[in-house]
């Protein structure tokens, strides 16, 4: 049996006590000046460079805002599964999942979508922001099917910009250098972990909700 240490609970923080910065503008005069190739890479359509990352990439970090606030969610499939449509339009299907729908409701109260599209082995990553739309038609969900089992919806989402991000952050974290994964039996696992957080829940319960999401699958 694996015995997991866990660290200790920070002191007291105050954030009133934190000095902080007072506007945009005072940010930019701390900075040298933007290039032109940050500020001009921005494009209103997906032209073949973005169309072939899209293609390639297996995870999507979706980013939607709504009244309860910002929220961001992991979304994974084989490669392509987000499907471009035309040159201003992506189809990104549901799959089987936890049913909280927080992005779906996001989407439904602002329309708002941000996505950061990422390809394994590749450090620059495409970042498409737009507004989405949550569709059912069964048709057009049909060609996002796997395993024969088409999703039930999925967002479409409009493309407003789009622009290729630098390869500096996914260096930093060295994402793709499987020396610098972690041991995963250093933590807890996922089970475990839900049943400190879950005021009521039980190992045995935990258990039982894992066995049934294992149930209805991936798809």
């Amino acid at each position: 049996m694996t015995i997991h240490t866990l660290p200790e609970a920070d002191a007291a923080f105050d954030p009133a006590a934190v000095s902080y910065v007072d506007s945009i503008a005072e940010v930019r005069a701390r900075h040298p000046e933007p290039l032109s190739r940050a500020t001009d890479k921005v494009i209103t359509r997906l032209d073949r460079h973005c169309r072939a990352i899209i293609a390639r990439s297996t995870f999507v970090i979706v980013g939607t805002h709504g009244s309860r606030g910002a929220d961001v969610s992991p979304r994974g499939d084989p490669a392509g599964f987000v499907r471009v449509l035309d040159d201003r339009h992506l189809l990104l299907p549901d799959r089987i999942g936890n049913n909280r729908f927080d992005s779906l409701e996001n989407i439904f109260e602002t329309g708002l979508v941000g996505m950061l599209f990422v390809v394994p082995g590749m450090a620059e990553v495409l970042r498409v922001n737009g507004r989405g739309r949550i569709t059912d038609d069964a048709a057009l969900l049909a060609e996002s099917s796997v395993q024969g089992r088409p999703p039930k919806i999925g967002v479409l989402v409009t493309v407003v910009e789009a622009y290729l991000h630098c390869a500096k952050a996914v260096n930093r974290a060295a994402l793709w250098d499987p020396a610098r994964y972690i041991d995963r039996n250093d933590l807890p696992s996922y089970g475990a972990m839900l049943v400190d957080h879950c005021e009521g829940l039980t190992q045995e319960e935990s258990d039982r909700q894992g066995a049934e999401m294992a149930r209805r699958g991936m798809y």
